[in-house]
C-alpha cells in the first residue's frame, strides 16, 4: 500500500506539472500546443472552460479507444479528470501573466514544454497507463499499421486544423510545440535517467485487485 501512495502521488505531481506546463504554454501567446489549439477553440466555440472542454474530450476518447480494444488503466481515468481541473483552477489563479513580445513568448513556451516534460515523468513512472490522448495514439497505430510518429503527426496535424476552424491560436508556437515537445522530453529523461521503456504500465483490473488485496 505505501508503494501504492508513493505512486499515486508522483502521478499527482506529474497531472499538476502537466497542467502548469499546458497553461504556461497558452500564456505564451505565439500560437498553441496542438491539442490546446482545439481545446480554446472548442472552449470559445460552446462557451465552456478550457478545463472543461478538455475533460469532455478525454471522455469521448476514453470511450472510443475501449470500444477499439484499448485497455485503460487508472491513470488514464485520472488523467482524463485531473488536468483539466487543474488547467481551469491555475487560470482561475491568473497567476501566470501573458506574454506581450515575441522573446518572452518564446521564453515561456520553452518552459512550458520542459515543464510538460518533467511531468511526463512522474506520471509515466507512476505506471497506472497511458494518458487518453497517448491511448488513442497507440489505438491508430494498431488498427491501421501505420508508424506511431505518423500517426501522432495526422493525429496532431487533424486537431490543429479542426481547433483553428474553431478560432484556436495556430502560430509559430503551434509548429515549434509539434516538432520540439519530442526534443524536451528527451533531453529530460535522459538528465533524470529515466528509461520509459522500462516502465510496465497497469491496466485498470490489476490496479483494482491491488486495492482490494486480490494481487499477489
Amino acid at each position: 500500500m505505501q508503494s501504492f501512495l508513493v505512486r499515486l502521488l508522483s502521478i499527482l505531481i506529474g497531472l499538476m506539472l502537466l497542467a502548469l506546463g499546458v497553461v504556461i504554454t497558452i500564456k505564451a501567446n505565439i500560437g498553441y500546443a496542438p491539442w490546446e489549439v482545439f481545446h480554446v477553440g472548442l472552449a470559445n466555440t460552446i462557451g465552456l472552460t478550457i478545463g472543461v472542454v478538455a475533460i469532455i474530450t478525454g471522455i469521448v476518447i476514453v470511450i472510443i479507444v475501449t470500444a477499439l480494444g484499448e485497455k485503460v488503466g487508472f491513470g488514464t481515468l485520472v488523467n482524463m479528470v485531473l488536468v483539466g481541473v487543474f488547467i481551469d483552477v491555475i487560470i482561475m489563479l491568473d497567476f501566470i501573466p501573458t506574454a506581450n513580445n515575441f522573446v518572452i513568448g518564446i521564453t515561456m513556451l520553452t518552459a512550458g514544454m520542459f515543464i510538460i516534460s518533467f511531468a511526463s515523468f512522474f506520471y509515466i513512472r507512476a505506471a497506472f497507463g497511458a494518458g487518453p490522448r497517448d491511448s488513442l495514439m497507440v489505438v491508430l497505430a494498431r488498427k491501421t499499421k501505420a508508424p506511431i510518429g505518423l500517426c501522432r503527426f495526422m493525429l496532431e496535424l487533424s486537431i490543429t486544423l479542426i481547433g483553428w476552424f474553431l478560432g484556436g491560436m495556430v502560430g509559430i508556437g503551434t509548429i515549434i510545440s509539434a516538432f520540439a515537445i519530442g526534443v524536451c522530453i528527451q533531453i529530460t529523461f535522459s538528465v533524470v535517467k529515466f528509461d520509459v521503456t522500462a516502465v510496465k504500465h497497469e491496466t485498470l483490473s490489476t490496479t483494482l485487485s491491488v486495492l482490494s488485496g486480490k494481487a499477489k
